[in-house]
């Protein structure tokens, strides 16, 4: 099996004025004929709560809950807090940096990293 990107699993502090350890958000990724996808769980992030980064071939994932409480309100129980979410990738080099998609839909992000078209299967044509 290919690996595309190796990463980090160790919990960092989210650039914020709290400086909470963030969570490691778990993926799963997938190899399709022209891309790999990277699917993460990050349960209350929105699309303007999210960063996605690329230098050097290093993909970092940020992703920032906040929670709303109504004003004039008080809380009886406070279950759920705050939570930052971080990981990072090393992205193979068969990966077309430039051509990389994201999307978030209720807390899952994906991610379609596109292959070179060095590293696509293709049909040679026999003349």
């Amino acid at each position: 099996m290919n690996t595309i990107m190796n990463s980090e699993k160790r919990s960092a502090p989210v650039a914020t004025n709290e400086e909470q350890p963030s969570l490691i958000p778990p993926v799963d990724i997938s190899e399709e004929k022209d891309a790999y996808v990277l699917v993460a769980e990050m349960p209350g992030v929105s699309k303007q709560d999210l960063e996605i980064l690329l230098e050097n071939n290093e993909l970092t994932i940020i992703g920032r809950r906040t929670v709303n409480i109504p004003e004039n309100t008080e809380a009886l129980i406070r279950e759920i807090k705050p939570r930052h979410f971080r990981r990072v990738f090393d992205l193979d080099p068969t990966v077309d940096t430039a051509r990389i998609e994201a999307r978030i839909d209720q807390g899952i992000l994906t991610l379609t990293l596109p292959k070179t078209e060095q590293v696509k299967p293709r049909k040679i044509q026999v003349n």
